[in-house]
């Protein structure tokens, strides 16, 4: 609707005086002073670095300025970027309080250079035709602001702020400037193969010491207490030196198997609680300002009701404009444990350009590390695979402090968390080509063509250095490796496609378990108030149930060798009948491990521990795959005249037509596709471990299969359940919605409480602003921003984590005017030049948003914050101001959009 800007401009200035009168401050504000000869207290002498940490406190608690790395023991870390050709000193940022109104700072000031500035702009202030590329110049040369938490990477920002150093490293033509310019390009290669060296060392700490103690739980070798029960006995059956719990204790009306049995529940229910303990060490609490549920895998968590919660008709509600924000619900706080869980699904969130502080920084490393060690040892159905990717890309968010280029520019960390992300995998599987492609398909959202490079020489330099540490002991890589002599058979293609059909509703299924488990279990106040219980119950019936099956009681990588191997001559496994009653038992005992292994599987995802759901599903899809394998061997040895039998050789064993093993793996595979919906990298990493050209068809035949099938019977990978579920702000760039609106449906109205109206007079009081920055917090947009208008034309925005920096700087907000556009220059001193005035926020304004016609359609609305990786949107209405659009309100469209689809 239309009004004069008269009108327009005095309905601002209520608000205005409105939100004023609602909040107690000690000193009283004329807020109705906005005209340019308003007087603006001034700050003195520029603030030093050494000022401003003095007022820091010595010890940080983790609120949402905690350091993206973890703790640093006697203040805050300097995050801030100087561009080429400044000398504009970095200053430490200071602890906010989002979600809560801060206190307000009374400190005397003295005025210098601001009070001619406001004598010269006087009455007759008009813009400035140069002030747009001072302005703009000013905005990437400036001092870099660092993200705040739960805010979203500026990726516009920091390719801009990147070039800048870049175009002032190559300016420099002496021999100087060109040994700079080519240490700077050999710093992303140094980095990544250091990455890959670190992530092949913990590989090998985490496998070789899991290894040793797994076997405690059964006995301990003579010849040495680190020796497991494989290298104390080297294969053989009859083991002297090997003693179980049994042997070594006796206790009163115990027989040896229950002494066994207790031996193996306590341990078990050690190693679970001890990573238990571990983990919620790193337990972080934080008031969420907008609708999180959770940080770890939790399919139960209890989603936040706050003031950003879409309404009715599918918009994100706003606080009313007769609302202050001091009388609203205060957003409920948010608990998440960063070494629970794989860290998959966060990564992928993070390597989107969401800012998770302490997720990927020292304390989760270590802490994720031992625990790892522990929970795999304690037999849960768990694997390590999945934390290998959270662990490494720690290392690699660890390993960018070596660099300021990586280390101040958000961006560019996270084309180096996305090789560390494919290293991870690389060191799990031994499967360096499959660790790129699951960088490309899974977690990478920026992945430009030098990135793929750079990717794969990092998993190239994982793989050759655990290869050189050989933890396995084989002088290989991969977590197993399996030749089959034999070719498949044209009739087993109809089975490995029904394969791929029960391997993707299996994998389905089971996400749909997960979830009504956690939402079940998981959501009784006892188990939700004390994780610790829950992880002894799993860890209780997990040594219950897995101590009678042989199968069960193996660690998950070597059930899943013993079931994806052919017979051998010294097979010891059990896995290879010799007569149709023979198989017959080996159908029932491979039975009863597949319902236990897919019951305890869906039981322990989301415990709180680490633990990986990678290995565990190919386990039972491998164990499903080898019975239909023994089915098929049945039916042939029954009904060896059925013409599809005709090419089978008459003679020989079971195995001289049918192969368990090779259906074992291409379930396996199948499974894990149902589960996680990975595609190519999935059929490179059965390649990998069986290195048989001749199977890739098969494996390559059932992922897609089973891709297809769990597509139809549950949409979302269980990562992609978590992201929606925990309401992650992450916009998948994998799938183009529909659209049959445009931008406007989406734009709410235009509130004062939301822009910086400066048609009168371009200072504006330090308090108003703090208002209105805080409104954006309790709205939920922290990394939101103030759209500048002047005369209802857009001039300019001004980021709301800038704002609060520049807000942060002033010593007294009370009777301070600040500068929020550029001005004519006048007569001055240069010495008055060159002092710093903090209340010139100037610097800190972008001149021109990315702004589109209100009627633009949804489409290209989807494009800009895919493609460009923004914030927001400015909305325009002919020419004026008519909204702003959030990237967390798209993504909440998105959703819904999703929502109505599925029903």
């Amino acid at each position: 609707m239309s009004r004069s800007t008269t009108s327009q401009h005095a309905s601002i200035v209520l608000d205005e005086q409105d939100e004023e009168d609602s909040i107690n401050s000690p000193p009283a504000l004329s807020t109705g002073h906005t005209s340019p000869t308003a007087t603006r207290r001034l700050h003195s002498a520029r603030t030093s670095d050494l000022d401003l940490r003095s007022r820091m406190p010595s010890r940080l608690l983790i609120d949402e300025q905690s350091s993206l790395l973890g703790h640093q023991e006697g203040g805050s870390r300097n995050y801030s970027y100087t561009a080429p050709n400044t000398s504009m000193p970095r200053f430490s940022r200071r602890q906010s309080t989002a979600g809560s109104l801060r206190q307000l700072k009374n400190h005397s000031r003295s005025s210098s250079w601001g009070m001619r500035l406001a004598a010269a702009v006087g009455s007759n202030w008009r813009r400035n035709d140069g002030g747009l590329s001072e302005s703009k110049g000013s905005l990437f040369t400036d001092e870099r602001v660092w993200y705040d938490q739960f805010t979203s990477t500026d990726w516009v920002h920091d390719s801009i702020a990147d070039n800048f150093r870049v175009r002032d490293l190559r300016s420099r033509k002496d021999l100087r400037g060109r040994i700079y310019a080519w240490f700077d390009g050999a710093q992303g290669w140094i980095l990544v193969a250091i990455i890959g060296c670190i992530t092949a060392c913990v590989a090998y700490f985490v496998d070789v010491t899991e290894t040793a103690i797994f076997d405690v739980k059964e006995g301990y070798c003579k010849d040495g207490w680190y020796f497991n029960k494989r290298k104390c006995c080297f294969d053989e059956e009859s083991c002297p030196s090997w003693r179980t719990w049994g042997d070594a204790m006796q206790f009163t009306g115990a027989g040896k198997e229950t002494t066994d049995l207790l031996a193996y529940v306590i341990f078990a229910v050690l190693f679970a609680a001890a990573s238990c303990v571990l983990t919620l060490t790193t337990k972080t609490v934080i008031p969420s300002s907008f609708s999180l549920s959770t940080l770890d895998e939790n399919l139960g968590a209890d989603s936040q009701k706050l003031n950003g919660e879409a309404d009715a008709n599918g918009r994100k509600s706003a606080l009313s404009p007769d609302q202050s924000p001091l009388n609203t619900q205060k957003p409920s706080t948010m608990i998440y444990y960063p070494a629970a869980g794989s860290g998959v699904a966060e990564v992928k969130v993070i390597l989107s350009g969401f800012v998770v502080h302490g997720y990927l920084g020292v304390q989760t490393l270590v802490v994720k590390t031992l625990g790892l060690i522990l929970s795999v040892a304690s037999g849960l159905s768990l694997g390590k695979e999945g934390p290998f990717v959270h662990i490494a890309t720690c290392i690699g968010n660890i390993a960018c402090r070596m660099f300021s280029k990586y280390n101040h520019n958000d961006a560019k960390r996270r084309e180096v968390l996305s090789a560390s992300a494919a290293s991870g995998v690389a060191v799990a599987f031994g499967a360096p080509i499959a660790g790129v492609l699951f960088s490309l398909e899974e977690v990478s959202y920026y992945f430009p063509p030098k990135t793929v490079f750079r990717t794969f020489f990092c998993c190239i330099a994982a793989a050759l250095s655990l290869k050189f540490l050989n933890p396995y002991g084989t002088g290989k890589i991969v977590i197993f490796e399996v030749r089959y002599v034999t070719d498949w058979r044209f009739f087993e293609m109809i089975i490995f496609v029904l394969l791929g059909v029960l391997g993707g509703a299996l994998g389905a299924l089971f996400i749909k378990a997960s979830r009504v488990w956690a939402q079940t279990f998981r959501r009784i106040p006892t188990i939700k108030r004390w994780p610790m219980l829950e992880v002894v119950l799993v860890a209780t019936i997990t040594g219950l149930m897995s101590f009678w099956n042989r199968y069960t009681k193996l660690a998950v990588t070597e059930l899943l060798f013993e079931l994806a191997s052919p017979c051998g001559r010294d097979d010891i496994s059990g896995l290879c009948p010799r007569s149709s009653q023979e198989i017959l038992e080996v159908l029932w005992y491979l039975t009863t491990a597949f319902v236990i292994k897919s019951f305890l599987t869906t039981i322990t995802f989301g415990i709180k521990v680490p633990a990986g759901i990678y290995v565990p599903s190919m386990v039972v899809g491998g164990l499903l795959g080898r019975l239909v394998g023994h089915s098929i061997q049945y039916i042939v040895l029954t009904y060896p005249d059925v013409a599809s039998f005709f090419n089978c050789p008459a003679q020989g064993g079971p195995e001289s037509c049918v192969t368990p093993g090779v259906y074992a793996l291409v379930a396996a595979g199948a499974t894990m596709c149902g589960v996680t919906r990975l595609s190519v990298t999935l059929a490179v990493i059965l390649f990998e471990l069986t290195g048989s050209l001749d199977h890739v068809l098969p494996f390559s035949l059932s992922v897609l299969v089973a891709k297809w099938t769990a597509d139809a019977l549950e949409p979302l990978s269980i990562y992609d359940l978590l992201t929606e579920m925990n309401s992650y702000p992450f916009l998948d760039n994998k799938i183009r919605p529909v659209f049959t609106s445009e931008l406007g449906d989406i734009t709410s109205r235009v509130r004062s409480q939301r822009i910086i109206d400066i048609s009168s007079s371009p200072l504006v009081s330090a308090l108003i602003l703090r208002r209105k920055l805080q409104y954006l917090h309790d709205a939920g947009e922290i990394d939101g921003g103030l759209p500048i208008l002047r005369h209802g034309v857009l001039v300019g925005l001004i980021p709301a984590p800038d704002l609060e920096f520049a807000l942060d700087k002033l010593e007294d907000e009370t009777d301070t005017l600040c500068l929020m556009a550029t001005v004519p220059t006048f007569h001055s001193t240069e010495e008055d030049e060159e002092e710093f005035d903090p209340t010139d926020f100037t610097s800190y304004i972008d001149p021109a948003p990315v702004a589109l016609d209100i009627h633009s359609p949804m489409d290209l609305v989807y494009q800009c914050f895919v493609k460009l990786g923004l914030r927001y949107i400015c909305v325009l209405r002919d020419g004026q101001y008519a909204g702003l659009v959030h990237k967390k309100t798209f993504v909440k469209y998105i959703r819904q959009l999703e929502e109505k689809k599925e029903h």
